[in-house]
Formats: C-alpha cells, structure tokens, sequence
C-alpha cells in the first residue's frame, strides 16, 4: 500500500479478477515499473522486473484483500504507480449501505497480510528451487543484513533466465517486504504502529505514531544512503519523513 487513495479510472485501465477479487491496473504502473527496472540491464532483465514486480504487487495486495474477506468486508485492489492499494467496499444490508470499520486487532492482521503474502511466495520460490536441486544459503545483504543466496549451478538445463526470476523474487518480496514494515506512513508497518498506538492511547496515540514516522523515516534514510548506498531508499524514506512531520505540523494547528 504505497498510496492514500484510489487513482480516478482511465479508458486504459487493465481489468481480471482473481478470486472473485476485481483487480485494476492503472497504465502509469507499467511506465513506472519500466522506470524502476531501466536499470536492470538489457532487455530481458527489464521484462523479468516488470513481471515480477506486477505478480509480487497483486499477490502482496491478494494478502490484504484476503484478510479484509476474512473479516467480512469486500474490497478490490487497484496498481498505481509502481505500488497497489487494497479497497474496502461498503457492505450492504438490503437496501441500506453501511461503512463498517476494522478493529485494531483486524486493522494489524489486515496490514501485516500483505507483506506475509509476499514473505509466502519467496519461501514457496526457495522451496521449489531446493526441490528441483539447488541449493540456498543465507549471505549477508549490505554487510549486515541476513538474506537467502541461491546458487542454480547443479541445475544446468535451469539457465541464467530463472536465475534471474528467482532473484527478482526474492528481492521483491523479501528485502521490499521488510522495508514496508518499517514504521513509516503510509507503509503497512506505519498502519500497524498507529492502529496500535491509538490501542494504547486513544487521545493522543495518533500524534505519537506520527512522531514514530518521522524518526523511523528519518534513520532509514540515514541508513539508505551510508549503509545501502541507495539514493532511492534515502530519498523515498526522507520524503516519507517530512510528509508524517507535516501532518504533525497539520494536527497541531487544528
């Protein structure tokens, strides 16, 4: 969920279902995707990002969509801008509609089904490739970070092309879906501090979980341009970090 509020529908929108779940695909998340991934290398390893951006962002957001269904409330998700937003509908009882709102224990479930739906399609991706006979190994991403290195040597009739699959997957789903739980708005792990922070304080929790954006945002735009070296992460957290100060700035004044 990388985007407060459903983009407006255009005559070049792509439209399935998965599950009964309607899915839109807004056109600017191909070019945004295409952008992202030019610097992939050739034209194969940009094709091999797009896809397996599009499959990581649908089953990332099927996890919200699912819990949401879990709990009774329709939705459908929308892919915007490089990133995607599950929907709730209003729910119907015959001829009245009502907005029914999630619990702070389901807002947290809700939230965290996202980037477990992703976590479960890396581990079923390393399970096949040890099933097929390669191998996996955890190696150390930036220096400090645990990550499962994946070695297709044995596999000779494999080729580098599902290498590249593989290792497109993984960093998608895992190292994305430990940054989405970062407890930054409006990333899934800034929902879950809120929900809970409003739990824990319902007066003033929202401020605070505001606050806990701002210095989360802050270090990990730190972190991304010293420890990962990724102008990016450092700009995409720094941006996020000033947007949770300004609407502390924005309560403050109400």
């Amino acid at each position: 969920m990388l985007i407060f509020q459903e983009p407006a529908p255009t005559r070049y929108d792509l439209h399935f279902s998965v599950a009964g779940i309607p899915i839109r695909v807004h056109p600017l998340f191909w070019l945004m995707t295409l952008l992202f991934g030019a610097s992939a290398g050739g034209i194969l390893s940009v094709l091999v990002w797009v896809a397996v951006v599009f499959v990581s962002i649908v089953v990332h957001e099927l996890g919200h969509a699912f819990a949401m269904h879990f709990y009774g409330r329709p939705s459908h998700i929308v892919l915007y801008m490089g990133g995607g937003l599950a929907v709730p509908e209003s729910v119907s009882w015959g001829y009245r509609q009502a907005d029914v709102s999630f619990s702070v224990n389901q807002q947290v479930v809700v939230s965290l089904a996202g980037p477990l739906a992703g976590f479960l399609l890396a581990g079923l991706t390393l399970l096949g490739v040890v099933i097929a006979g390669g191998s996996v190994r955890l190696a150390l991403l930036f220096g400090f970070l645990p990550f499962p290195a994946v070695s297709l040597s044995a596999l000779p009739w494999a080729g580098g092309l599902a290498g590249m699959i593989v290792g497109t997957i993984l960093w998608v789903n895992i190292f994305w879906g430990l940054i989405n739980l970062v407890p930054v708005i409006p990333l899934d792990g800034g929902h879950v501090a809120r929900a809970l922070w409003i739990k824990a304080d319902p007066w003033d929790g929202a401020r605070k979980s505001l606050w806990l954006s701002v210095v989360a945002g802050a270090v990990m735009a730190a972190a991304g341009l010293i420890l990962m070296q990724s102008v990016f992460v450092a700009l995409m957290f720094g941006l996020l970090a000033f947007q949770s100060y300004m609407m502390v700035q924005g309560r403050s004044m109400m």
